[in-house]
């Protein structure tokens, strides 16, 4: 059995997740976006797709909200 790292269950199929040579331990994937994945530059927003990231880095869940904060020059995935 592991430990999830964000809320503390003890589950006997938890899964871990490699980043930039850190490895945590989840429960389920709500728990690993909820560590793992960045929020919107704008919004706040979890961004769990794609999303787009501006050339200062900011990473936003979509054009309309990069646009929001005066971003331009990106555009969604098609």
């Amino acid at each position: 059995m592991g430990i999830c790292d964000t809320c503390g269950n003890d589950y006997d199929k938890t899964f871990q997740v490699i980043r930039e040579g850190k490895t945590m331990t989840f429960d389920s994937f709500e728990c690993a976006i909820a560590a793992m994945a960045p929020k919107c530059a704008h919004c706040g927003c979890r961004v769990i797709g794609h999303g787009v990231e501006a050339k200062s880095g900011a990473i936003y869940c979509c054009v309309h909200c990069a646009s929001k904060e005066r971003v331009t020059g990106l555009k969604d995935r098609a």
